[in-house]
């Protein structure tokens, strides 16, 4: 059994780390609940965008453009959304594994454009290259960030350096569930329709551009990256945030809960003490009787 100075000890690192625990999990609520409200706000908007972006194209028979065929050459590109700092439980660990588990994302055939320093660092030992870091956007996400990643992804694109571009993030769904998603941003895929008669297929009536559809989607698409983007980072801060927020509620249960364990460890060290010293006490007065 351990002395009683050690016991004494270990509590006593174990009271100051919990105090660390709940102040940062504290402060991760507050940080929380405006990233959440900045989240759920702009939602609606970046959803409506996504599907906007779907219905024209639908609506635009065998267009040929750029943003929508796949380059033959060219390496695919990863925006991959984690955060600067650690002690946020799995949830920078998730988006590596996210990238690592999809089969198409090799190692050898893939770029990764890194927002934040734990995905960076995680997907760099893992052998993926890391074409440009932009880590410090995902400490106060503007439209503006999102809008110069855009505009950097989409020459390399045009250039035929890069042949796809996905986006790697987590969906903030509520404060407990984070979900990693992959989504494919380029060469945009049209969505089959669904659920439709052929009536109400043949009723739609196709999409007419002015002055012409590759002068409409060469100022679409961008904006349409730029919001996708947007909405994952300001996802991702949320996530992060609430994973942080139960990471360090779980640290500071269990500090509570080994603080329990020690103090009767103690307790048992102390009676033993007390007993040992008695019955000392007692042998050296019989001895002397």
């Amino acid at each position: 059994m351990a002395s009683m100075r050690d016991i004494k000890r270990r509590r006593a690192s174990i009271q100051s780390t919990g105090q660390i625990t709940k102040a940062m999990k504290l402060v991760s609520t507050v940080k929380l609940q405006k990233s959440r409200t900045k989240a759920e706000s702009s939602k609606p908007y970046f959803n409506q965008m996504y599907a906007t972006i779907s219905a024209m194209l639908e609506r635009s028979g065998n267009m040929e453009h750029k943003y929508l065929s796949a380059g033959a050459e060219g390496k695919k590109a990863v925006i991959a959304i984690t955060s600067n700092r650690g002690l946020a439980g799995g949830y920078n660990n998730n988006i590596v594994k996210l990238i690592m588990g999809n089969p198409g994302l090799a190692a050898a055939d893939t770029k990764i454009y890194a927002i934040g320093r734990k995905g960076r660092d995680g997907l760099a030992r893992k052998g993926y290259e890391i074409a440009a870091d932009y880590s410090e956007v995902i400490n106060e996400p503007l439209y503006q960030d999102a809008a110069d990643l855009t505009v950097e992804l989409l020459d390399a694109f045009g250039r035929g350096e890069i042949s796809e571009i996905y986006l790697a993030y987590t969906f903030f769904k509520n404060t407990v569930v984070h979900i990693p998603k992959l989504v494919k941003l380029l060469p945009f895929e049209r969505e089959a329709a669904q659920d439709k008669t052929d009536e109400e297929t043949k009723a739609r009536a196709l999409m007419n551009y002015e002055p012409n559809a590759e002068e409409v989607l060469d100022m679409i698409i961008p904006k349409y990256m730029s919001s996708l983007i947007y909405g994952a980072l300001l996802e991702a801060v949320a996530s992060e945030n609430g994973a942080r927020m139960n990471a360090m509620d779980s640290a500071t249960n269990n500090a509570e809960e080994m603080l329990g364990k020690l103090e009767i460890q103690y307790n048992r060290a102390r009676q033993g003490s007390i007993t040992q010293e008695l019955t000392e006490i007692i042998a050296g007065a019989n001895a002397i009787s």
